[in-house]
């Protein structure tokens, strides 16, 4: 997969990319099934009852076939396109929504350090949990940022409900769609139902110089099995990733590893 020149203008504009209907039915059919398959036996989901989140790590690590979603054309293509060759996988979580999020990012590194993709399970409006954005909140000198509006208080700050902030784009989905987003963007969803399934990807830049190496060793410092106090048996991520991943794929999962087994040696790969 190959970004235009205005795809990769946009992403650094705006912060995020959609791209619908980049899997098949087909391929649709079968990640649903595994993706169910790993939340009831690995996230917990046979319990869920609506009330709160069901979340789970990893949860393209569990099944052979997930796992190779890092393998895919597509996804390397455009990792490779937003992020540069070599870029390293860093985990993800799996999710049966439930309710409203609230705008937040899922970083503040005031650059173009990790991003996210994810993967909607159900067709999603608007008006039903549907992920909306507020494009161009990645940026640091962003009003929004510059000011520390939070966004989450705007009827008492401007009068209208988080969900009517200005200038917020919801990106309606349909199962086989694909957004990718920059981790510092803002977003949220509203209206959602209380079994919304969504899985993640995370991913970094590759990192050579010193001060990205220990950007990255923030990151994994938090967002790790280590960082939450899990330990998958297998370190950084759950053992099938690691036991059916090849050498290309291994480019993209040893860095973060490697510094796994650093920060977290009562939990690294045996």
């Amino acid at each position: 997969m190959q970004l235009t020149q205005e795809q990769i203008d946009f992403f650094q504009t705006f912060g995020y990319l959609h791209f619908p209907a980049l899997f098949s039915p087909d391929e649709v059919a079968w990640i649903c099934e595994e993706f169910e398959y790993s939340i009831q036996h690995f996230g917990s989901g046979n319990g869920h009852d609506g009330s709160s989140r069901t979340m789970f790590g990893g949860p393209i690590e569990h099944r052979p076939r997930l796992c190779a979603l890092l393998d895919d054309a597509r996804i390397i293509g455009l990792c490779n396109e937003v992020l540069g060759e070599g870029f390293n996988y860093a985990s993800g979580d799996g999710n049966y929504y439930s309710g409203d999020t609230g705008w937040h990012p899922d970083g503040n590194w005031n650059q173009l350090f990790a991003v996210k993709i994810a993967f909607y399970l159900d067709p999603l409006t608007r008006d039903s949990g549907c992920l909306r954005v507020l494009p161009g909140s990645h940026h640091p000198d962003h009003f929004v940022r510059a000011q520390h509006i939070d966004l989450n208080n705007a009827q008492a700050l401007f009068g209208v409900e988080p969900r009517d902030i200005p200038g917020n784009l919801a990106l309606e989905t349909q199962p086989g769609d694909l957004v990718i987003f920059n981790h510092d963007l803002y977003h949220a969803s509203f209206g959602g139902s209380t079994r919304r399934r969504m899985f993640t990807m995370n991913l970094t830049r590759p990192c050579s110089t010193p001060e990205d190496v220990e950007t990255l060793r923030q990151y994994v410092s938090v967002h790790s099995p280590g960082g939450y106090s899990v330990d998958t048996g297998a370190g950084m991520y759950f053992p099938t990733m690691l036991s059916t991943a090849g050498p290309e794929r291994m480019r993209h999962l040893r860095q973060c590893a490697d510094l796994h087994d650093e920060l977290f040696p009562q939990f690294a790969r045996k």
